[in-house]
């Protein structure tokens, strides 16, 4: 039996009508104005507690912590760097619902395995020292960006040297 044109044209109508309203589900401008705009999500940490960056690195941009650098292959702790590290055990004593990521980092300089081994040297070295101090392991964390996470550009001493950290970011419990 062969369809008729109008029956067919009817079916594919059909078809399209409800695939449009099956399709336009879309939220309503009011609720995406409550959630922060379209596309934007709440920050799982308060940025008006403290002044840092939940989506990253604080890179050294948070009061009470402090970057801590390391020479070249190294992640070895020198007297200044044990000094910092003091002063930021005691900043997370008086924040201890927070765990906090040590982040490890290089310089551009050596191979991506080779830099992502040596960033979480840096930042193991850091965890085991704060534990020496105090700070309860369970609210550390560590991670390594090898040389994935410049914050200086450049292929020059001065870039090397800022680039071989380790730096904190606070993460919600």
């Amino acid at each position: 039996m062969r369809a008729r044109p109008h029956h067919l044209y009817l079916t594919l109508l059909g078809i399209l009508v409800a695939f449009t309203v099956s399709c336009s589900t879309t939220k309503p401008k009011e609720d995406a104005a409550k959630a922060g705009g379209p596309g934007e999500e709440k920050a799982s940490i308060s940025q008006e507690a403290m002044s840092f960056n939940p989506s990253g690195s604080d890179s050294g941009t948070i009061d009470g912590l402090q970057t801590v650098h390391f020479k070249l292959d190294s992640s070895s702790l020198d007297e200044e760097t044990r000094k910092l590290l003091s002063d930021d055990a005691s900043w997370m004593k008086a924040h201890k619902a927070l765990t906090v990521q040590i982040e490890g980092h290089c310089d551009n300089r050596g191979s991506v395995e080779y830099n992502l081994a040596l960033g979480e040297r840096r930042a193991k070295a850091v965890k085991e020292y704060l534990v020496s101090l105090g700070i309860d392991t369970k609210h550390l964390t560590i991670i390594s960006y090898g040389k994935e996470k410049p914050i200086a550009t450049g292929d020059n001493e001065e870039a090397y040297a800022k680039n071989r950290r380790a730096n904190f970011v606070p993460l919600n419990n």
